[in-house]
């Protein structure tokens, strides 16, 4: 039996076993892949981002158990930021939620950033379809925490939770990134510590300066208290009104679309730059490195002569680029 064939039938192991190939870019991964993605689409997913030390993975383990006594299966992709000793996860996430590792109703992965910018992993969708396909009804997705870089979570999931916390010297730098206008809902976490009440006016006051046409999602602001399990109910509740907004604006379609887009680029990125360091057994990227450290050419009008060599189509695209 298939790698596929057991996933489809809730084999953890065969999951585990098919991530860890979608990781390393085997080419077993991509024929099993074709097997599964028929089988995609049933899942939600669920971001959850915000700058470090805000409280996220404590917040999600308590997702983990709120969307439990709902009787949802649920999938986690914990995004860790990559060891500079060992390449893979620090795997911090997922040590906290650790109650829930005996759950066979819940399934746990870290991923490790591996260097890829947005917050999330480069094979995080990889990854939600694997769980997707074993029969998962929700994805939690927690991004890295990088900050300023985590817009592509919007693009991942169906609903996106961005988490702060007063004090986290982060507020007003998150505000500016671009994630609190493409937030769905938003966690003010540590809601019994000083400054959460000020956050909290901050951030409606902000939210109410955005022209919304009528009938649109105005995020809500949702204090929480992680450590003490305080506001997770009103968490889901709110998960629940948006997945039910999406549902009846016809916005599900558009965002997965979105993701559909974000999977397809990433693919197209990773099959290019494969192929450029084929070229010549890689004696030709070595030498067109050369000659940018020499001040021969510039990496522009390089990309431009590989993209040529790619294509077997000179001069094109530099004539395009002088139009």
């Amino acid at each position: 039996m298939s790698l596929a064939d057991r996933v489809l039938k809730g084999d953890v192991r065969a999951a585990a076993r098919l991530i860890s190939l979608i990781v390393d870019e085997s080419p077993e991964a991509i024929k099993e892949m074709e097997s599964l993605y028929p089988h995609t689409g049933k899942a939600y997913i669920l971001g959850v981002t915000g700058a470090p030390g805000v409280g996220k993975s404590t917040l999600t383990d308590n997702l983990i158990g709120a969307f439990r006594r709902q009787n949802m299966t649920v999938g986690v992709i914990a995004i860790d930021p990559t060891s500079a000793l060992t390449g893979g996860a620090i795997l911090g996430d997922r040590v906290r939620m650790q109650q829930h590792s005996a759950d066979p109703a819940v399934f746990i992965r870290s991923l490790a950033t591996r260097g890829w910018v947005g917050g999330l992993a480069k094979a995080a969708i990889g990854a939600a379809h694997v769980m997707d396909a074993m029969g998962k009804d929700i994805i939690i997705v927690e991004t890295v925490g990088s900050g300023q870089v985590e817009i592509d979570i919007v693009k991942a999931a169906d609903t996106t939770l961005l988490v702060l916390a007063p004090g986290a010297g982060d507020e007003i730098q998150t505000m500016k990134a671009g994630i609190l206008e493409s937030a769905d809902i938003i966690a003010v976490n540590k809601a019994d510590k000083e400054g959460a009440d000020r956050l909290k006016a901050d951030l409606a006051l902000m939210l109410s300066m955005k022209a919304r046409p009528g009938g649109e999602w105005l995020p809500p602001i949702v204090p929480t208290e992680a450590v003490n399990d305080k506001g997770t109910d009103e968490l889901v509740v709110s998960i629940s009104k948006h997945r039910e907004y999406l549902k009846n604006s016809g916005g599900m379609p558009l965002r997965r679309r979105e993701r559909a887009k974000l999977e397809l680029l990433e693919s197209v990125e990773s099959l290019i730059k494969d192929m450029v360091h084929e070229i010549d057994g890689g004696a030709y990227l070595e030498k067109l490195i050369d000659e940018i450290q020499k001040g021969k050419t510039n990496p522009h009008n390089a990309a431009l002569d590989i993209i040529e060599r790619l294509t077997g189509e000179p001069g094109e695209l530099k004539n395009k680029q002088q139009i």
